[in-house]
C-alpha cells in the first residue's frame, strides 16, 4: 500500500520527508521518491527502485535543500517497478510534482484525451495522467488549487493524491476520493505535514509536548498546506470546518488512524488491500492478468489435473471460495481442505496436482505441516500469504503475497479480502493459460475486479446501517448464517467472525442444507442471516427465507441494491451494490464484518484481542 508524506515549513524538508517515508515502510512498496522545491524555487526530484534507504545512499553528497516537498513509496500497479514509474511524477515543464495512492479507473480515456491535446507521457503509470491534468488546468488559466481541484473532479475510482508547485511561495494540495487511501494532516508553529498514516507525521509531532492536533480527510475533501496554516475545502471549493483531534505520540507510534480498534481500521483499509493485491498482477491497458514470477511453466500449467486449496479458519473459508473460482474460470477440478485435517489423511498428490496454501502469517503450524507433506509427496505448491520470508514462503515453489500491510487485529479482515482477490486473479490466470477463458471474458472479469476498491469503499462510507442492525441483533444468543454457491463460504466466515469477537454461538450453512436438519432450530429465539445477493442462486435463497419466516424466524438479509422482492419478506436488510458474481463474495463480506464488530462492541468484548485466540497459531 503506497505511502505519502508532504511538508511545508521552515525546516529542511528532506530529512523530515525521508524519516516519514521510513516510518511508512511497513505498508510495503517497491520504489520511492522525493520532490523538493529548492531555495531558487525550482522543483528537483530524486527516485530509487527498492528501499527508501536508497534515496539516502544516492543523495548523501547532494541532498536536496528546500523547505517544501513531497515523498512517496510505491507498490507497482500500472507498470513495473522502475525509475520512470516511481513517484513523484512531474509535468513536461517540471513545475508540478504529484504523488498518488489508488487506481484511476478512467485513466485510459483521460490519457488519450491528453495525448490528443499534445501531452507526452514518459511512464507506464496511471498517476502521470494526474500531473498532466493539473498542468492542463493551469494552461487554461486556473490557479494551482483550482487546477488540482478540477483534476480531482475528472477522476473515477478511489484515491489519495497530493501535489506541489514550484516557486518561492509553494503550497501543497491533497485530496481524497472514495475510501482506498487516507490522508492525515498536522499543523504546528508555521509548519504543516501530511501523510498516509499517523506514523508519517511523527517528525513534526514529536517536536510538540507529547501530543499534537491532526485532521483526517474524508472522501470528497481537499486540503491546502502553507506555512500560514491548513485550509480544508470540498471539491467545489467551499470551505470546510474540520475539528482537529488530539493524538498522543503513543497513538502515532501505534496507529489506529483515529479508529476505536485496529479491527475497524483494518476493515476500512480493505479497498486498499484489494488494490494492493492487484498490483503488478493486472495489466490495466490490456485488462489481462499476469504473474511475472509464477513458478509453473505454460506447459506445466497445461498438464495440471487438479487444484487443492488448503487453509485454517478464515483462510479455509477463502479456500472454499477459491474452489468455485478455480473450477469456474480455471477449468480444473478443485478441492478445498482444512489444512489441520489434510496432513493426516495421506491424500493422493500426483506430480500434476497443484496445492495452494492460504494463510495470513505463513507460520500457522497446521498449514506449514500440510505444505511440507505436499512437498514430500512431489506435488506442486504455491502459497498465498502476507508475510515475506515466512515458513510458508520458504517451503512453497512460489509465493503470491497479499501485500496488505500489518494486520494487528486477531480476527482476520483485510487479509481475507486480499486472499479472495488473489484467488480471483489466480483462477483467471489459470483459465487464460489453459485456454478455457478467451480474451474478452478475461477482460470482463478483470474489469469487475478493478471496480472493487471503489465499490467496497462505497459500502464503508456509511456505517450507520450496520450499527442500527447490530442494536437489533445483539440480543440474540444463537445465529444461523445461510448462503448458496460461491456465497456459502461467506456465510461460514460471517458466523466465524461473530463467534470470534462476540462469543455468540453461530453456525454457517449452505442454505440448501437448512431443511436437512438446521430448520429444527428455527424459532423466534434464533437470528437467521440470509446472504441473498442477485446471483444465479438468488431464487433458491429466497425460498429458504420464506421457509424460515413461515416458522417465526427473525431474518437479517444482505441484498443487492434495488431488490424490493425479497426485502418485504425479511425483518431487516443490508445492501450491497450490483456487481458481477465473482466479486460478490468480497462485497458481501463487508456487512458481515461490520455487524459482527458492532455486536461485539455492544457486548463489551475485546475486539482486537478476543479471549483464547492468537493471531498466528504456531503450535498444533
Amino acid at each position: 500500500m503506497c505511502g505519502i508524506v508532504g511538508y511545508v515549513g521552515k525546516q529542511d524538508a528532506w530529512p523530515i520527508i525521508y524519516e516519514g517515508l521510513r516510518r511508512l515502510e511497513y505498508r510495503g512498496y517497491d520504489s520511492a521518491g522525493i520532490a523538493i522545491v529548492n531555495g531558487q524555487g525550482d522543483l528537483q526530484v530524486r527516485k530509487t527502485v527498492g528501499k527508501v534507504h536508497g534515496l539516502d545512499e544516492t543523495t548523501i553528497a547532494n541532498q536536496l535543500q528546500g523547505s517544501v516537498g513531497l515523498g512517496h513509496t510505491r507498490w507497482a500497479t500500472h507498470g513495473r517497478p522502475s525509475h520512470e514509474n516511481a513517484h513523484p511524477h512531474i509535468d513536461c515543464q517540471s513545475r508540478i510534482a504529484v504523488v498518488h495512492n489508488g487506481i484511476v479507473e478512467n485513466y485510459l480515456e483521460l490519457k488519450q484525451q491528453l495525448i490528443d491535446a499534445g501531452h507526452s507521457f514518459y511512464s507506464e503509470t496511471d498517476t502521470e495522467v494526474l500531473t498532466h491534468l493539473v498542468e492542463e488546468g493551469m494552461e487554461q488559466g486556473l490557479s494551482f488549487q483550482d487546477a488540482f481541484r478540477r483534476m480531482g473532479n475528472l477522476l473515477k475510482g478511489s484515491q489519495a493524491i497530493s501535489a506541489v508547485l514550484q516557486g518561492h511561495d509553494s503550497e501543497i494540495c491533497a485530496l481524497r476520493l472514495g475510501h482506498a487511501g487516507g490522508i492525515v494532516v498536522a499543523h504546528a508553529d508555521g509548519q504543516a505535514i501530511i501523510g498516509s498514516d499517523l506514523p508519517a507525521l511523527l517528525p513534526l509531532l514529536k517536536a510538540e509536548s507529547n501530543a499534537g492536533q491532526v485532521g483526517f480527510l474524508e472522501t470528497g475533501e481537499m486540503v491546502v498546506l502553507t506555512t500560514a496554516g491548513v485550509q480544508y475545502q470540498d471539491l467545489d471549493g467551499n470551505p470546510i470546518e474540520k475539528e482537529p483531534r488530539l493524538v498522543t505520540q503513543e497513538e502515532v507510534l501505534v496507529d489506529k488512524a483515529g479508529y476505536q480498534h485496529f479491527m475497524l481500521k483494518e476493515i476500512m483499509e480493505q479497498p486498499q488491500a484489494v488494490a494492493s493485491a492487484m498490483r503488478e498482477r493486472v495489466n490495466f491497458e490490456t485488462r489481462q492478468v499476469v504473474f511475472p514470477d509464477f513458478p509453473l511453466t505454460s506447459q506445466e500449467i497445461a498438464d495440471l489435473e487438479r487444484v487443492v486449496l488448503i487453509g485454517c479458519g478464515t483462510s479455509l473459508n477463502a479456500a472454499l471460495v477459491g474452489r468455485y473460482l478455480v473450477e469456474r474460470y480455471g477449468g480444473l477440478p478443485a478441492e478445498a481442505e482444512s489444512a489441520s485435517e489434510y496432513r493426516y489423511r495421506d491424500p493422493f498428490i500426483g506430480p500434476n496436482t497443484l496445492v495452494v496454501s492460504i494463510g495470513q502469517s505463513g507460520e500457522t503450524a497446521d498449514t506449514v505441516a500440510a505444505m511440507q507433506m505436499v512437498k514430500d509427496k512431489g506435488g506442486r505448491l504455491i502459497t498465498i500469504c502476507n508475510t515475506e520470508g515466512s515458513q510458508a514462503s520458504r517451503i512453497a515453489d512460489g509465493s503470491l503475497y497479499m501485500r496488505s500491510g500489518i494486520e494487528v487485529g486477531v480476527a482476520s479482515t483485510k487479509t481475507f479480502v486480499a486472499s479472495l482477490t488473489i484467488l480471483n486473479l489466480l483462477a483467471i490466470f489459470l483459465g487464460k493459460s489453459r485456454g478455457t477463458l478467451d480474451i474478452s471474458t478475461t477482460q470482463e472479469l478483470v474489469d469487475g475486479l478493478t471496480k472493487l476498491p471503489r465499490l467496497m469503499g462505497d459500502l464503508l462510507a456509511d456505517i450507520a446501517p450496520y450499527k442500527q442492525v447490530a442494536h437489533e441483533y445483539a440480543k440474540f444468543d444463537k445465529f444461523l448464517f445461510l448462503g448458496r454457491g460461491i456465497i456459502a463460504p461467506i456465510a461460514y466466515e460471517g458466523a466465524l467472525k461473530l463467534k470470534e469477537i462476540s462469543y455468540i454461538h453461530a453456525e454457517g450453512y449452505p442454505a440448501g442444507e437448512m431443511k436437512h436438519g438446521p430448520i429444527a432450530l428455527v424459532d423466534n429465539a434464533i437470528a437467521i442471516v440470509a446472504l441473498a445477493p442477485k446471483d444465479s442462486l438468488y431464487d433458491k435463497v429466497a425460498n429458504n427465507v420464506k421457509e424460515v419466516k413461515a416458522r417465526d424466524g427473525c431474518v437479517l438479509s444482505v441484498l443487492t441494491e434495488g431488490d424490493t422482492q425479497l426485502a418485504v419478506d425479511v425483518d431487516h436488510a443490508l445492501y450491497i451494490p450490483d456487481a458481477p458474481e465473482h466479486v460478490l463474495p468480497m462485497l458481501v463480506t463487508v456487512p458481515m464484518q461490520m455487524v459482527a464488530y458492532h455486536i461485539a462492541l455492544l457486548r463489551d468484548r475485546d475486539v482486537d484481542q478476543p479471549r483464547n485466540l492468537a493471531k498466528s497459531v504456531t503450535v498444533e
